[in-house]
C-alpha cells in the first residue's frame, strides 16, 4: 500500500490502524538544533484527541506521544524523528457485523475490493484516527515556522446552515479555543452547538467547514503548474478524511466576480516592493505566494458512522440487511478537524520553505552545535 508519505524535503511517513496496537509517524528533513520535547507535540495532540466534549466521540484515548528517535538533550539531531501513539481504548468487536457487509459511505468495500483484505476494526487504515500522526508531525512544523514568525490558525466557520460572520486573525487566536465547537465567533458557536446536539439526539450527523489562515508567509513559495502552492495545499487538505472541497481566496464566490472587480491593482509597500492592493487571491497569484496572508476554507461532509437504520448487502451470503452503526463516533467533524487542518497547512509551508532555501535543511539558527562554539549559520564552511 503506497500513499503513506507526504512532503518533498520535509517528509512525513505514517503507519497504524484505528484499532491496531499503535499509530506512528516518522518525520525526515527536520533541521538539527530545534528545541523539541514530547510536551510540544502533546499540546497539539490534546486538541485533536477524542473525548474532549459531549459533541465528540467518547473513545477514551489519551493520545500520549513518545518520541523515540531524532532528538538528544531536548534538541533535534537532524536525523529522522520517530513518534508513537499507542491505542488504549480499541473495541473491535463492534465491527464484526461489517466484515463482509460494508457500512454505507465508508471505505469498507473499496479497501476490500482493492487489496482483497483489510483491517476491519474501526475502519483500519481508512479511519480518521490516522490524523493523530499528522498532528504530531504538524507540531514539529509549527515550531520551525515560529522561528520565522509564521503563524497558522483555523476555526469552524460553518456547521450545517449556520455560518459565522468573518472574524479577524486575532479573534481566531483569542476565541477559537474557548468553546467546544472551536468557532471564533462566540454567539454563532452557541447556535452551532445547539444544531449539533439536535442531530446527535436524533442519531444523525451534520457537516460543516473550517476556515484557515497563515500570517507571515514570505513571497515566492511554490512553483508553476503541478508544484504550485495551491496544488500542494489541495493535496494536503483533500487527504483529510471527509473533505469534499478546498478553497482559497474568494473560492467558489470567484465565479460571480468580473475580472475587473477581482483583479487587484499594484502599489509599493513600505519597503518599496510591489504588492497587490487587497487580497482576494488568498495570498496566491500564479500558484506562488505573494507575501500576503494565505487563507481559505475546507468543507467536510457529515460523519458517516450514524446509529440510524441503513441498508447494506453481505457479499458472502448475497443477502440484503438492515444495520445500525453503533459505537463511539463524532456527530460532527470540523471541531476536531481544526488542529488537523492547521497541521497540514504547517507541513505544506515548511516543505516549501525548505524547497525555496529559506530554511537551512541541515540545522536551525536556534541553537549552535553543542561542540561547535564558533558556529554561525552564514559561515562558508557550513554551506
Amino acid at each position: 500500500m503506497n500513499g503513506n508519505r507526504f512532503g518533498r524535503l520535509f517528509q512525513v511517513t505514517t503507519y497504524g490502524e484505528s484499532h491496531g496496537d499503535a499509530m506512528g509517524v516518522t518525520v525526515s528533513g527536520c533541521p538539527a538544533g530545534l528545541e523539541l520535547d514530547e510536551d510540544d507535540v502533546q499540546a497539539e495532540l490534546d486538541r485533536r484527541k477524542p473525548g474532549q466534549s459531549m459533541i465528540t466521540t467518547s473513545r477514551g484515548e489519551p493520545d500520549a506521544v513518545v518520541i523515540n528517535s531524532g532528538t538528544q538533550d531536548g534538541y533535534t539531531t537532524g536525523t529522522p524523528i520517530g513518534m508513537v501513539i499507542e491505542n488504549k481504548d480499541a473495541r473491535s468487536g463492534k465491527y464484526e457485523p461489517y466484515v463482509t457487509a460494508p457500512r454505507p459511505s465508508h471505505g469498507d468495500f473499496t479497501y476490500s475490493a482493492k487489496f482483497g483484505t483489510r483491517n476491519w476494526g474501526g475502519g483500519g487504515r481508512s479511519s480518521a484516527r490516522e490524523t493523530v500522526n499528522w498532528v504530531a508531525a504538524g507540531a514539529i512544523a509549527q515550531k520551525i515556522l515560529a522561528e520565522h514568525d509564521i503563524e497558522v490558525k483555523a476555526h469552524v466557520n460553518q456547521i450545517g446552515d449556520i455560518e459565522a460572520p468573518p472574524v479577524t486573525f486575532e479573534e481566531m487566536l483569542e476565541h477559537a479555543e474557548e468553546n467546544d465547537v472551536r468557532c471564533a465567533h462566540p454567539e454563532t458557536a452557541d447556535r452551532m452547538l445547539e444544531k449539533i446536539e439536535e442531530y446527535q439526539k436524533a442519531g444523525d450527523s451534520i457537516g460543516g467547514s473550517v476556515y484557515f489562515e497563515a500570517r507571515g508567509v514570505p513571497r515566492g513559495l511554490g512553483s508553476p503548474r503541478f508544484d504550485s502552492f495551491p496544488a500542494r495545499l489541495g493535496q494536503a487538505m483533500f487527504a483529510v478524511p471527509a473533505t469534499t472541497g478546498v478553497e482559497y481566496g474568494l473560492g467558489r464566490e470567484a465565479r460571480e466576480w468580473t475580472g475587473k472587480d477581482r483583479n487587484e491593482d499594484w502599489e509599493f509597500d513600505e519597503e518599496s516592493d510591489p504588492t497587490p492592493v487587497g487580497n482576494k487571491h488568498g495570498g496566491l497569484q500564479g500558484g506562488i505566494t505573494t507575501g500576503q496572508p494565505v487563507y481559505g476554507e475546507v468543507s467536510f461532509h457529515a460523519p458517516t458512522s450514524i446509529p440510524k437504520e441503513q441498508t447494506t448487502v453481505d457479499w458472502e451470503t448475497g443477502e440484503e440487511k438492515e444495520i445500525q452503526v453503533v459505537g463511539r463516533h463524532d456527530p460532527v467533524l470540523p471541531p476536531r478537524a481544526v488542529p488537523v487542518v492547521e497541521a497540514m497547512l504547517n507541513l505544506t509551508i515548511v516543505d516549501f520553505m525548505l524547497l525555496s532555501g529559506r530554511i537551512n535543511p541541515d540545522r536551525t539558527d536556534a541553537r549552535p552545535g553543542e561542540y561547535d562554539t564558533d558556529y554561525h549559520p552564514s559561515s562558508p564552511r557550513d554551506e
